[in-house]
């Protein structure tokens, strides 16, 4: 249930499962979503825009949040999330980050030096 307020006792298991990541050196990101109460959409539809503002009651799949982790793989990706310390029904995505490399022969190679410089910028690299 959306918005539901979980016991003390599961913020502590996932704050211990957040610091093996940390520990382990593979923990990029992670952060919790607020509930889609304070939401909105934002659709594009052959050139038209539409904004719907939350909350998404007619909706069963909703993001709560996230973990970015840097691993070697898919596999090694799956195991860590079968670690997550949940006590009630939940699916996890399991996806990589695209790369600008992911984009040769779709983007020009000037877009793609920008994407990476850009992103470089973002990691403080700035070049």
């Amino acid at each position: 249930t959306e918005g539901l307020v979980q016991p003390p006792e599961m913020y502590e298991a996932m704050g211990r499962y957040n610091q093996q990541l940390v520990d382990a050196g593979i923990l990029l990101a992670a952060e919790g979503l607020s509930t889609s109460r304070d939401a909105a959409r934002v659709t594009y539809d052959n050139g038209k825009l539409t904004v719907k503002d939350g909350p998404f009651t007619e909706s069963k799949e909703l993001i709560a949040g996230f973990w970015i982790i840097q691993v070697k793989s898919k596999d090694e990706a799956v195991e860590w999330v079968k670690r997550i310390p949940f006590t009630e029904t939940a699916t996890i995505e399991v996806r990589r980050v695209a790369e600008a490399s992911d984009f040769e022969g779709v983007m020009s190679p000037e877009t793609i030096a920008a994407e990476e410089a850009m992103r470089d910028a973002i990691a403080g690299k700035a070049s």
